[in-house]
């Protein structure tokens, strides 16, 4: 098979001609793999052969080595480990060969694939030379395969883990790779490359940095590399600073100071995308300081070894004059673009993290800056006024703030409608958001929104609705924290004489030309939904007279005219947001009885449009109309039985649909739902159901995180079902056990600990339903078999000490669930089991009331199973 030319015709612009090539190629693949990976690795070795065949020769080697999907990874890797040895060595030693092609796109894809293949080997033990190989390449000649090989070994430190590969080895890569970043090395793509690759060998250097000498002189290359002459090596050596701050930030205290007048440098003289770069180093400082003080609250003692070194606090007097200076370089159309992001953007953000960061300390840093700007002539210093004024709202003190928002309040409703500029408007209304969000509500003690003030802060922001999109959406936003501050305030709103025309102006936008831009749109709705979710009794008919106007508007969505592809994903959107806005009117008038009542006449109605939204077939509108369908199933009850017939088809889709792994998660929790709703009628329907979860729960295809909500359901359905469960009983215990087994002993970061604590609760939901729905039935024997096992995986999460208050509180539960549906069975096993009472005892000394209700119920329990 010629392959040069069919790697041609595969970037052919005919349709037909491209298609041909791609099926050949496929069926090469599927005949002879190890010849079609061999002919391909020969190609992009090719000096002879045109340089669009090679890079996509290389690009398909790439593809046939890696996937985003986990099981189709673990399948291709399985796939190579088989291959026949000669085929594989022959096929490193092109890829090998390629790091010297005078290409660089050539040796750039080989660099990739090479990473790949190690990957995959390394792990195995396997190309144990290759990082020798590599090494020695480094100290030759020419410059392009020293370049070449330095991006290898960036690519191959992001592909393998740290423990792969041994000290002596790391300690030779950071070297090389120290070494072609440093000043002597002459070639500029020699050291852009080894400046790339030693961020991603940050990882590897643990010990490095744990040794001064080796530190210092990692840390002088980096720096003196943030001065080089060539932008793109500024900006990477800024980028490893970055990386380095959150990796290593116990051990950056000897070099603040000289980072930080590098920074200031950068920040003040050099081009964007470097101080851009310096600006992050002090927001990623920031982050690491909230998160040391979140975790030890502000109670340690100077002496303490908690690893918090205040550089915020002491660098505040010169970091926040930097800060403020970049709010003044604002650019021309910011509002416009989506993804804007500048150095105003950047240094408005590092500010907000400084606030949070230091608290009061920022504020008398800022007011000056703030009274000097706000009332200029020029736009840029009234809009970086306001925008330094929003950013420092989250982490001081209300009592520092209110007073300042006092005075400013006024001014800034005046701004919003009066200011000549689109740019401030926007930014003021942005800032009226924050002052809603962190200084309104019952968390502030003296309120700044009066009688006197609210009419005139909702005129001023229906009438900012009528803005340009960019200030329309932020004033949304504005009246959506306002709504918000208020649902705790008790039975009556300052909210509600305007109830009827707010909704009104909200519905108006949404039907705005231009309610495509800037998430316009969007943004009207789920203010709108937010004022429904905090209206209160006072407003239910006007909620109730909603109802009729957003059936219209999304039956107008369901009449079918033929529309572009572009136009139709508009329309699922919006239906979507009109399922979403139901859903919140569904449970609001669901809530007390007299308006449910109301409401049920519309029932009918609107499950009917549910069931047509289905119909067309889109994952984003799927997945509103479950939760608005599982809100319907809440509000209905007993009745929703007469949609089962219908909708059991889209459910069933819902559960089967593994790629859009959300609307499967979703449509998992609506069964949860419906369970509540239907109980004992669900009956007809649970075989379909629990047959589907159980093939979701053995499939490696589906997304983990949709397992813990699937043993949650079974817990619904078993507690909606009783002893009917019985059919299902050994299928899901077995399924139980297994994933409780798997629960225990797992160390990993913070990601897997999360979603361990959240199967763990799945699990456990699970058996407390189960407990429950069998409790007083003659077959509750049936369950004595399971429970040795069940305080066993008890024992082993109590162990462990690594479980979260929601996983305690339901854990102590399933300890009561089992002796109060166990009795006697159950009250000799757990006198036996190795920490029952241990972990009885802590939660009955929780601090949290939930876990404490939790354990004296259990306590009960328990007491009655021993005495019996």
């Amino acid at each position: 098979m010629e392959v040069t030319q069919v790697l041609f015709n595969a970037q052919s612009i005919d349709g037909t001609v491209r298609k041909n090539a791609e099926e050949s190629l496929k069926q090469f693949q599927e005949q002879n793999l190890p010849g079609f990976l061999l002919s391909l690795s020969g190609e992009l070795a090719n000096e002879e052969k045109p340089i669009e065949t090679r890079k996509l020769a290389g690009l398909i080697l790439k593809n046939a080595l890696d996937a985003k999907e986990q099981h189709r990874k673990f399948e291709l890797v399985q796939r190579w480990l088989s291959l026949d040895a000669t085929a594989k060595s022959q096929i490193k030693a092109c890829l090998l060969q390629t790091l010297s092609s005078p290409v660089s796109d050539a040796r750039s894809t080989a660099s990739q694939v090479i990473a790949k293949v190690a990957g995959i080997e390394l792990p195995h033990k396997q190309w144990p030379e290759l990082i020798g190989s590599l090494l020695s390449n480094v100290h030759q000649l020419p410059a392009q395969a020293k370049q070449a090989t330095l991006e290898t070994l960036g690519y191959l430190c992001e592909e393998v883990s740290p423990d792969v590969i041994d000290q002596d080895q790391v300690n030779k890569i950071l070297t090389a790779v120290v070494q072609g970043m440093s000043s002597s090395e002459g070639n500029t793509d020699v050291r852009l490359a080894a400046t790339r690759a030693l961020y991603n060998a940050l990882g590897f250097a643990q010990a490095n940095f744990s040794n001064d000498m080796e530190r210092d002189y990692i840390m002088r290359v980096v720096c003196e590399a943030t001065l080089c002459p060539e932008v793109r090596i500024r900006q990477a050596a800024f980028e490893c600073l970055v990386s380095i701050s959150s990796t290593y930030y116990e051990k950056l205290a000897p070099y603040i100071q000289d980072i930080f007048n590098i920074t200031a440098k950068a920040v003040r003289e050099d081009e964007e995308p470097v101080a851009l770069q310096a600006i992050e180093f002090w927001s990623s400082i920031c982050d690491e300081e909230i998160d040391i003080l979140e975790e030890y609250g502000g109670d340690f003692t100077g002496d303490s070894d908690i690893p918090c070194f205040y550089f915020i606090k002491q660098a505040l007097p010169a970091l926040v004059p930097m800060l403020l200076e970049t709010l003044l370089k604002q650019e021309e159309d910011q509002d416009q673009d989506e993804g804007a992001w500048n150095i105003a953007m950047a240094g408005g953000t590092c500010l907000g993290l400084v606030a949070r960061t230091v608290g009061d300390d920022i504020v008398p840093l800022v007011v000056p800056f703030i009274e000097e700007n706000i009332s200029k002539p020029d736009w840029r210093q009234r809009e970086a006024a306001t925008y330094a004024f929003g950013s420092i709202l989250e982490g001081p003190s209300p009592e520092k703030l209110i007073p300042l928002v006092n005075v400013a309040l006024t001014f800034m409703l005046s701004a919003l409608t009066k200011d000549p500029n689109s740019h401030v408007k926007d930014t003021t209304a942005w800032t009226l958001g924050r002052i809603f969000e962190f200084l309104h509500g019952s968390v502030v003690d003296s309120p700044i929104i009066s009688q006197a003030n609210c009419q005139q802060i909702i005129t001023v922001l229906l009438q900012s609705m009528k803005d340009t999109p960019n200030v329309a959406e932020k004033a949304c936003g504005a009246l959506y924290f306002l709504a918000q501050g208020y649902e705790e305030m008790g039975p009556s709103s300052p909210l509600t004489p305007f109830f009827q025309e707010i909704v009104q102006s909200l519905l108006t936008v949404t039907h705005r030309e231009d309610a495509g831009e800037s998430r316009l749109r969007t943004a009207a709705y789920e203010t709108l939904n937010e004022v429904v979710r905090c209206s209160t009794d006072e407003t239910a008919p006007l909620v109730l007279q909603l109802v009729p106007v957003i059936m219209m508007e999304l039956h107008n969505t369901l009449e079918g005219q033929k529309l572009s592809s572009d136009e139709r994903e508009k329309q699922s959107e919006l239906q979507g947001l009109l399922c979403g806005c139901l859903q919140v009117i569904i449970q609001k008038l669901g809530a007390s009885e007299p308006t449910k009542y109301v409401f049920m006449q519309y029932a009918d109605q609107i499950m009917g449009l549910f069931l047509r939204v289905f119909a067309c077939r889109s994952a984003t509108v799927h997945e509103e109309a479950m939760l608005a369908i599982g809100a319907l199933a809440y509000a209905t009850g007993a009745d929703f039985a007469k949609y089962m017939p219908e909708f059991y088809r889209y459910l069933e889709m819902g559960l089967q649909n593994f790629e859009e792994y959300q609307v499967c998660a979703v449509t998992v929790g609506v069964v949860g739902d419906i369970s509540r709703a239907l109980e004992e009628k669900i009956v007809p329907y649970c075989d379909g159901i629990m047959t589907q979860l159980l093939k979701n729960l053995s499939s490696n295809q589906l997304h983990r995180s949709v397992k813990p909500p699937i043993f949650s359901c079974f817990g619904d359905i078993a507690l909606a079902v009783g002893e009917y469960f019985e059919k299902y009983l050994m299928w899901a215990m077995s399924a139980l056990q297994s994933a409780a087994e798997l629960s225990t002993h797992i160390a990993g970061d913070d990601e897997l600990v999360e979603y361990t604590n959240s199967l763990r609760n799945g699990i456990l939901e699970a058996y407390s339903g189960i407990f429950q729905g069998f409790k007083n039935s003659p077959k509750t024997q049936l369950l004595i078999p399971y429970a040795p096992h069940i305080l066993q995986f008890l024992d082993g999460i109590y162990m462990e000490k690594d479980m979260d208050d929601v996983v305690m509180k339901t854990a102590i539960g399933v300890l009561g669930d089992l002796a109060d549906t166990l009795g006697s069975h159950a009250g000799s096993m757990i006198q036996q089991s190795v920490s029952s009472k241990d972990f009885l005892n802590e939660c009955l000394s929780s601090e949290d009331l939930m876990i404490k209700e939790s354990a004296e119920w259990a306590k009960l329990a328990i007491s009655r199973a021993i005495s019996v």
